[in-house]
């Protein structure tokens, strides 16, 4: 495989790939689903949730994270997640330019 060629994207362009490349796994949509339905959890109790191993949703809890659209918080021995506001406005701003864009283009399309 080759290289990434990342640093010929803008930082935007970068941070949009990432997100939507964390967005693009259903469990993790469930995961974010979950979160908004309950304000905070611990992985335990997205476990009880999914249909999925233990060790199956640490790692999906890890890519969202690492992606920041959730974040983690120790609370004793376990890790309280929540959804990371600020990520997800930077990502509706991104698609609010997106689909405005789309609107003024509509007529213009081939």
């Amino acid at each position: 495989m080759g290289a990434s060629k990342t640093q010929h994207f803008t930082d935007k362009q970068n941070e949009m790939a990432l997100l939507m490349k964390a967005l693009g796994h259903p469990a993790r949509i469930a995961i974010i689903d979950y979160l908004l339905k309950v304000n905070t959890c611990i992985c335990g109790d997205i476990v009880n949730e999914l249909p999925l191993a233990q060790p199956t949703v640490s790692q999906h809890l890890k890519e969202l994270k690492n992606a920041g659209l959730i974040k983690g918080n120790i609370e004793g021995n376990a890790i309280c997640y929540c959804i990371d506001e600020s990520t997800f406005l930077k990502f509706q701003n991104f698609l609010s330019e997106v689909f405005g864009k789309i609107q003024v283009q509509k007529n213009n399309c081939c």
